[in-house]
């Protein structure tokens, strides 16, 4: 399994279609910090400016055009050139009509300047989600001439229609498809970044990502630094120097965490006796991987289990 598909397959991805905007004239909307972790929207007529906080530079979005927000920080949306800064949230209720959609005139709206813009959000759960979030750019924009994009406008349509009712097997379809998009997304701007940052940079990297893939295949191997650059093709130093710079840790710190996660996860939602788990993410003994898991979490794998299977109890019953 390559390293992006292991990540998302510990991911819990749920996915609800916020709302879609139309406005005319000028326009602007600050919005502060908000509770999802990844907002994706497509401009589905005009264009419009987007300022999120943490990004390099406001960016302008065409029709086609996609977006992905990731760090939850607050943003600006407007038209281009902007109008009066006003309250998004606020004025989304005030705005919001019966068919969900929020239109808006601004200033100068007699003019016939339009913008229409869909926009869904998506909460990550998991084992994996810090892994991915903290290694995305606050904003990732995605044109409609990128190649590979095209999917993306089918794949938000039919998440449109999954979340506008409920029908028969939606909470699963809206799951999935909101995995879809997402990873569909991370391949777009894998393929069209000229340098992706972190996490995704080192997947992007020739040999980096060829090492990569190797750990994510087979974490119990008892990998070493060396085996692990020669896997990359590369010298045992300028392999670790180029891992850290990319990631942000060194080889054996990175193997050493994602045993650690995909152990979590196992915990968490699995039913694999310790001994088991111990064995699969390549730990020679159950005592040495309690000790290492206890060192890493302060809590013994046992234990751990105990508590998140109750905390799991309790969201359910209070869901």
């Amino acid at each position: 399994m390559d390293p992006l598909s292991d990540v998302l397959s510990m991911l819990t991805v749920s996915s609800t279609l916020s709302s879609r905007f139309e406005a005319r004239g000028r326009w602007a909307l600050r919005y502060s910090q908000y509770a999802s972790h990844i907002k994706l929207g497509c401009v589905l007529e005009g264009r419009f400016r987007l300022d999120v906080d943490g990004a390099a530079a406001p960016v302008v979005l065409e029709a086609g055009d996609f977006f992905l927000l990731t760090n939850g920080l607050p943003f600006s949306a407007s038209s281009d050139p902007p109008g009066p800064l006003r309250d998004g949230t606020q004025l989304n209720r005030d705005h919001r009509g019966p068919d969900g959609v929020v239109r808006y005139d601004g200033q100068g709206a007699e003019d016939g300047t339009r913008v229409a813009l869909a926009s869904g959000r998506f909460a990550l759960a998991g084992e994996a989600g810090e892994l991915l979030l903290r290694h995305l750019p606050p904003l990732i924009h995605l044109r409609a001439s990128d190649p590979g994009a095209r999917p993306l406008v089918g794949l938000l349509d039919l998440l449109g229609w999954e979340t506008a009712e409920m029908r028969p097997g939606s909470s699963i379809a809206r799951t999935n498809l909101a995995a879809l998009v997402l990873v569909q997304a991370l391949r777009v701007h894998l393929a069209n970044a000229p340098q992706p940052e972190g996490w995704l940079g080192a997947m992007a990297d020739a040999r980096i990502g060829a090492a990569l893939s190797q750990m994510h295949a087979d974490i119990a191997q008892p990998w070493t630094v060396e085996r692990l650059a020669q896997s990359a093709g590369m010298s045992r130093t300028a392999f670790a120097v180029r891992f850290k710079a990319l990631t942000g840790s060194t080889p054996l710190d990175y193997l050493g965490g994602w045993r650690m996660t995909v152990a979590r996860n196992a915990l968490r939602h699995g039913e694999e006796g310790i001994a088991r788990i111990a064995e699969r993410v390549g730990y020679q003994s159950e005592t040495a991987f309690s000790a290492a898991f206890k060192r890493e979490t302060g809590e013994s794998p046992g234990r751990f289990r105990t508590q998140a299977r109750a905390t799991g109890l309790g969201l359910a019953i209070a869901a």
